[in-house]
């Protein structure tokens, strides 16, 4: 009997125990539980904290962009302006230079033209006096005909033709055109040429004269010389102080 009793009594100390630690474990149960609420509560602020401030940072940080950008897209625009007015400023400054460079050009150009001009007459009026003189004092008999009358720097025109015929020599039945150049070229042949036509259509009671040309040059070259003879022309040029012809080859035109 007394090990029955003995046997009841440990086996209700150990449901107490186990009742006890049941309830130990129920207490437990609800303390993680509050804990993990409270953690989940926690972690619920701190990730709306950070969000929010995420949130913040991230405005904070697009108005700053916003603004920088606004800047520089002045600041930008304004040195855009700068240098467009610069540019303008420099261009105007070129073109007036490059004006003004220009028409200085131009007034000296003017004048060396007018000078050479004036050296290229002057040059042309002593080869003219030159020869002109050389025929005028007792050598008029040349291209096997005696010439009686000298005319010197003959002009004419009519209509919009004109022609002029530096040295001119007349009998009754040949005329003699001399063109004179202090420095002849061998372009100069074909003006030479067209003497005739012109002079028979400004002067027709001429018409009927045979006409003979002669090419005067204070000097001459191989070329030129060649060409005169092929075509015909005289050659009249200074020789030392005295004037030479050759005129074998000479052809009425």
């Amino acid at each position: 009997m007394k090990q029955e009793q003995k046997q009841a009594a440990t086996f209700e100390n150990v449901w107490a125990l186990l009742e006890k630690h049941a309830l130990e474990m129920e207490k437990s149960s609800v303390k993680f539980e509050q804990s993990r609420a409270d953690f989940d509560r926690k972690m619920a602020e701190s990730n709306a904290g950070f969000e929010r401030e995420l949130k913040e940072s991230r405005a904070d940080f697009d108005r700053k962009m916003a603004e920088s950008n606004a800047r520089f897209e002045r600041e930008l625009k304004e040195s855009r302006a700068d240098f467009d007015r610069r540019m303008a400023e420099s261009n105007a400054g070129f073109e007036r230079e490059l004006k003004e460079s220009r028409a200085d050009f131009d007034h000296r150009m003017k004048k060396l033209e007018k000078l050479t001009g004036s050296w290229a007459n002057n040059y042309g009026s002593f080869a003219e006096e030159y020869f002109f003189n050389s025929f005028e004092h007792g050598k008029q008999n040349f291209f096997g005909e005696t010439f009686d009358v000298i005319e010197p720097n003959k002009r004419h025109h009519w209509q919009d033709l004109k022609d002029e015929y530096d040295i001119v020599l007349y009998n009754h039945t040949s005329i003699a055109l001399i063109e004179v150049k202090f420095k002849a070229h061998i372009d100069d042949i074909p003006k030479v040429i067209k003497k005739p036509e012109t002079f028979r259509l400004f002067f027709p009671h001429y018409k009927d004269f045979k006409i003979y040309l002669g090419l005067a040059s204070m000097s001459f070259y191989r070329a030129l010389e060649d060409e005169c003879i092929n075509q015909g022309i005289a050659v009249i040029k200074q020789v030392g102080d005295k004037v030479i012809m050759y005129d074998k080859h000479l052809k009425a035109f």
